[in-house]
């Protein structure tokens, strides 16, 4: 597969579930977009596994324990 972006990827996941969803390919079109699917998925997970090693590894303290701290997203400063 090439290497895209994951951005790309979960684009390019979107469609073809659009696709299945609509009832509209005949079996072998079916067929070859559920692999294409399925190839994308593994690919969108091997990125998020990737991503959530490099971030694990920018978190752990100089001991080499994990630190763990809750994920919050600050709100926008309203004006």
């Amino acid at each position: 597969m090439i290497d895209l972006k994951f951005e790309d990827c979960l684009t390019r996941l979107e469609q073809i579930v659009g696709q299945l969803e609509s009832g509209t390919l005949v079996l072998e079109d079916s067929l070859k977009a559920f692999e294409e699917g399925v190839a994308l998925a593994r690919h969108c997970a091997k990125y998020l596994d990737e991503a959530e090693r490099r971030v694990e590894l920018l978190l752990k303290e100089e001991g080499g324990l994990l630190k763990s701290e809750p994920f919050t997203i600050e709100p926008d400063d309203e004006r």
